[in-house]
């Protein structure tokens, strides 16, 4: 009996799957991207300034916890194609069968602030890319990697920084 016990244990554990916890090589690369540090021991003043950042580019702020230093927020827009659109119709036309098409972007945006020794603050953001069809099938989910986009963020974040600290 006990055998049997044990055995149906073993098969309803789940191991870990070997790599799934291994670094990319890009990844020190990525965090670096994604990641600014700033003098100043006022956590708070910078996540002040990141979400109203993330306001003023578009984002709704979904969730904010100050003691831990995150921010989640998101940005949505239709992306429906012609293309896409034509092609499902002609599809559907020619043989009966429905093709699904690209109909929703959510670009989410975390952000997470965290004190480093005594004098400064580490600000990283990694904005994601998420894309659903109409049939409210998530068919894209992938980090961006523009190192451009995370330039113009951090530059941005050093203004709103300043005027933050000089209370505009």
């Amino acid at each position: 009996m006990l055998l049997i016990v044990l055995s149906c244990a073993q098969g309803c554990g789940q191991s870990v799957p070997k790599g799934a916890l291994a670094l990319s090589p890009e990844s020190l690369q990525d965090r670096q991207m994604q990641t600014r540090v700033f003098s100043t021991t006022d956590e708070a003043m910078l996540q002040t300034a990141c979400a109203a950042l993330l306001q003023d580019l578009g984002y709704q702020l979904d969730e904010s916890e100050t003691e831990l230093g995150v921010i989640v927020a998101s940005r949505h827009r239709d992306v429906t194609n012609t293309g896409e659109v034509v092609a499902a119709v002609f599809v559907a036309a020619m043989f009966g069968v429905h093709t699904a098409y690209s109909r929703e972007q959510k670009v989410l945006a975390s952000v997470v602030t965290r004190p480093i020794g005594d004098e400064r603050v580490a600000v990283r953001v990694i904005f994601q890319h998420m894309v659903w069809n109409t049939d409210n099938q998530l068919v894209r989910n992938e980090q961006i990697n523009d190192a451009e986009i995370y330039q113009e963020f951090f530059s941005k974040l050093s203004k709103s920084v300043f005027l933050e600290a000089e209370g505009i």
